[in-house]
């Protein structure tokens, strides 16, 4: 005798996903590029201001020494740190820009910022810890966090602070469960960085009670104001997260890099051979070509423009009604309250996001996806878009607020 299972039977044993899922939120701003979409395939000029992807692509210099190791066949497994060359590169990087001394040793080549993120987290991270950062964050921050068992407790930042997490913030909201801090300088959504003394009073402050910093600096080569400073300026017992998508242009090459303390090497390697093997080698291959001369002269060219679309975006905003009490000094966003604007609809940012992209199709990111610290009243743009298409998307939002 034979039996066979009915598919309702197999539908009432649908497989139980892991209770950590449930802690993990949907991307929203995923939602505004998929309702963007729709109108673009319908025939809308949408212009996106929503996703944070340079709209500049690898310089064909880099493009080349891809192409060169896949003619030549070097595509095979890397050692999980990454590249010896590349890690050196990046070493002479960190010394040629911050004038730092960075033991290449340190450097742990990761399959993007994200999956470096989630191999501090593996290390660093266990079932019940409390990891603080600040309201607002980048969302996958808390996520990465959540993944490992651990607890992101969202400290509100305000603009008086910078959007960031501060001593203060640290020395009131530790307690028994609190193991460290996850920071990014600049930040996303809002562009800013902290001042060299926030960062050495924070540091300061997580060190004082033995917890850990991971520090993401992945929007640091696009500092506008100031030269960068990194984490590793101030001690060599933070934990750095870097990446090729922003600066260098290569967002779909999927390449980053951690900076660790030096005892910690051992469980990084660790972790990378069994997670992940290695970074794709092609693209640690192409990134070597990121440090000449004619790249970096490029990559130069491109922070400029970025920040003159920053110059010109914030005065205009700020001139609609939009709030922008903090100058973004990095990155390419910009953080606006819209309680001036939206307060004659009782709009909230949502409902103001989608009214914007259904009536101008202009996309923008409502707040609420980076954190609960007032995100109604909060929408984020991206100025990585074309200058022309900023001044027109300007233009558009003008027309919807009335004022033209």
């Amino acid at each position: 005798m034979s039996f066979t299972t009915s598919p309702d039977s197999q539908a009432a044993r649908a497989l139980q996903v892991a209770q950590r899922v449930h802690a993990i939120e949907p991307f929203r701003v995923m939602e505004m590029v998929k309702a963007a979409g729709e109108l673009k395939r319908g025939g809308a000029d949408v212009i996106s201001m929503s996703v944070g992807e340079p709209d500049f692509t690898a310089p064909d210099i880099v493009a080349s020494a891809a192409m060169e190791a896949i003619r030549g066949g070097v595509t095979q497994y890397t050692d999980s740190l990454g590249l010896r060359e590349l890690r050196e590169a990046i070493s002479g990087h960190y010394a040629a820009v911050q004038g730092l001394d960075i033991d290449p040793r340190r450097i742990v080549v990761t399959a993007g910022a994200s999956a470096g993120l989630l191999l501090a987290c593996a290390a660093l991270v266990a079932e019940g810890d409390e990891v603080l950062m600040p309201d607002p964050c980048y969302p996958c921050n808390r996520h990465f966090v959540s993944s490992f068992g651990g607890t992101p407790v969202l400290v509100p930042s305000p603009s008086e602070d910078r959007y960031q997490l501060s001593a203060r913030h640290v020395a009131e909201r530790w307690n028994a469960r609190t193991r460290g801090v996850l920071v990014a300088s600049p930040s996303n959504p809002t562009g800013t960085s902290m001042t060299p003394q926030q960062l050495r009073d924070m540091l300061a402050a997580v060190q004082a009670r033995g917890g850990f910093a991971i520090v993401d600096e992945i929007y640091q080569g696009l500092s506008y104001d100031h030269k960068p400073l990194s984490a590793l300026a101030v001690s060599d017992q933070v934990i750095t997260v870097n990446s090729f998508s922003k600066y260098f242009n290569m967002t779909g090459w999927r390449l980053g890099w951690l900076v660790v303390p030096d005892e910690l090497v051992p469980v990084f390697e660790k972790l990378a051979q069994n997670l992940f093997i290695c970074a794709p080698t092609v693209a640690q291959h192409a990134a070597l070509a990121c440090f000449h001369p004619e790249a970096l002269a490029i990559f130069e060219e491109r922070r400029r423009e970025f920040q003159r679309r920053r110059d010109f975006l914030v005065p205009s905003l700020r001139e609609l009604g939009f709030q922008v009490p903090v100058m973004p000094d990095g990155a390419f966003y910009v953080y606006a309250d819209i309680h001036e604007v939206a307060h004659r609809d009782r709009a909230d940012s949502a409902a103001f996001s989608m009214a914007l992209l259904r009536d101008a199709h202009v996309a923008i990111v409502p707040g609420d996806d980076f954190g609960f610290a007032a995100p109604a009243r909060h929408v984020r743009f991206s100025y990585a878009t074309k200058y022309e298409r900023i001044e027109e998307a300007l233009a558009r939002l003008e027309r919807q607020l009335g004022h033209a």
